[in-house]
């Protein structure tokens, strides 16, 4: 081996004395996987230099960066007892070092982590697979293989695949995405909720940073993965609902009508009906569905009878987080779809009514008034003499003084600020102000 691969082992080993010391004296932990004693093996202390065994050195050494260097956005038990100062410790001499082995002919950044991948994910994979639950052959039994692995390996495994994975830009590479995909999928297919979390940030990563056609190859099984996790726990449920919208839209986005718009749609529709009062998942729902509604544009007629029920349960939440996601919501299916041929809009003129007066004893009062104001206007706009009739009991109403003006006003002038074309069949957004 040529001096300069030694001299990469001897700051192998500078930059990993300190991590070991630091660990040695970390406090130990009262869990059934010792994280601690997985991390320092991966540690070279090895005086001698082997030429051998220098690139397992170096993926070993990556390996224990990643797990310390994600630790600190982790709130598992595993992981809290890392000190701050040594996760920071770990990503500076993982950076020291990845721009050394760039000086030495390697790659820096997210190429040597690039080129770690083939080794890595393998190896990720099996772990994480170790703990999951495993259908027998016949496919009428399930056995728990974490009954002789405890599934604190598959919860390390799979903070160290995000961390993998966050460090690549997969913009120009399909090969790297074919090396992460598999060990995701095994992540979401496993039973606990911190793996399958960490599965979906992963994912999120690579579906916004690489090229659609790039998933042509594995969409179908992503996206069934997806559908399957929506019953997700509710720590993970806002994972599961942005992961889903992303892989859909971005997968799907040549086809509204596509069936699995309709799947995901469909499916989350079932959970949220079941657990309508649920603020945290009616909130991460609100806040991430948009691009889906975008994506299936006038395709969402056929969802009205299921989404304006709860739309008219939600408006009226005690949180003003839910009462201003749903009102946006609101504006933008009537954008999309016109609100055409539907029962709902009698419902819905007198729902905004009397949001617009509740809105007195709510702190975003202001906010959520000119929203219900936009959204009435918007909708006089589009039904014309239906709105007329459905605003003809609330006329009078004095404590709807305030928005009888702008409707009278602003008919004439929306008339030009608002255009609509359609396009295959799609009502898009056009200039509304």
């Amino acid at each position: 081996m040529s001096k300069s691969s030694s001299d990469l082992y001897e700051l192998l080993l500078q930059l990993s004395e300190p991590i070991s010391e630091a660990l040695s004296k970390a406090p130990s932990q009262s869990t059934a996987v010792s994280v601690k004693s997985l991390l320092e093996p991966l540690l070279p202390r090895k005086p001698n230099f082997d030429g051998a065994n220098l690139r397992a050195s170096i993926r070993d050494f990556t390996l224990a960066c990643a797990l310390l260097s994600t630790s600190q956005s982790s709130a598992h038990e595993l992981l809290t007892w890392i000190p701050k100062h040594l996760a920071a410790a770990a990503d500076s001499a993982f950076l020291e070092f990845s721009r050394a082995y760039s000086d030495y002919g390697g790659k820096s950044g997210d190429g040597l982590v690039a080129e770690l991948m083939a080794e890595v994910m393998p190896v990720l994979k099996e772990r994480i697979k170790e703990s999951s639950i495993d259908k027998s052959a016949d496919g009428d039994e399930v056995s728990a293989a974490s009954a002789r692995v405890p599934v604190g390996f598959a919860v390390v495994a799979a903070y160290q695949f995000r961390w993998f994975v966050t460090q690549i830009d997969y913009s120009h590479s399909g090969k790297l995405c074919a090396l992460a995909v598999p060990c995701g999928l095994t992540a979401l297919d496993h039973w606990s909720p911190e793996v399958k979390g960490q599965g979906m940030i992963s994912f999120i990563h690579i579906v916004k940073s690489v090229d659609a056609a790039h998933l042509a190859w594995c969409q179908d099984a992503i996206l069934d993965a997806c559908r399957q996790n929506i019953a997700s726990s509710d720590e993970i449920w806002h994972l599961v609902v942005e992961m889903s919208v992303l892989v859909v839209t971005r997968t799907q986005q040549s086809d509204p009508r596509s069936a699995w718009f309709d799947k995901i749609l469909n499916e989350m529709l079932s959970h949220l009906e079941r657990q309508p009062r649920n603020k945290e998942r009616r909130v991460a729902w609100l806040r991430y569905v948009e691009p889906l509604f975008i994506g299936v544009g006038l395709v969402l007629l056929a969802h009205f009878r299921r989404i304006f029920p709860l739309f008219f349960k939600w408006i009226h939440a005690d949180d003003d987080e839910t009462v201003l996601l749903v009102l946006k919501q609101i504006e933008t299916v009537i954008k999309l779809t016109w609100i055409r041929n539907t029962p709902y809009v009698e419902r819905l003129v007198d729902e905004l009514a009397t949001l617009h007066k509740e809105a007195a004893l709510k702190r975003s009062r202001e906010e959520i008034r000119n929203l219900v104001s936009r959204i009435l206007i918007l909708l006089h706009q589009c039904k014309g003499l239906q709105f007329e009739e459905a605003w003809g009991k609330h006329r009078n109403d004095p404590n709807l003084a305030t928005i009888a003006p702008s409707l009278s006003e602003r008919r004439s002038t929306m008339n030009e600020m608002m255009c609509r074309y359609e396009y295959d069949g799609r009502a898009m957004f056009e200039c509304y102000q």
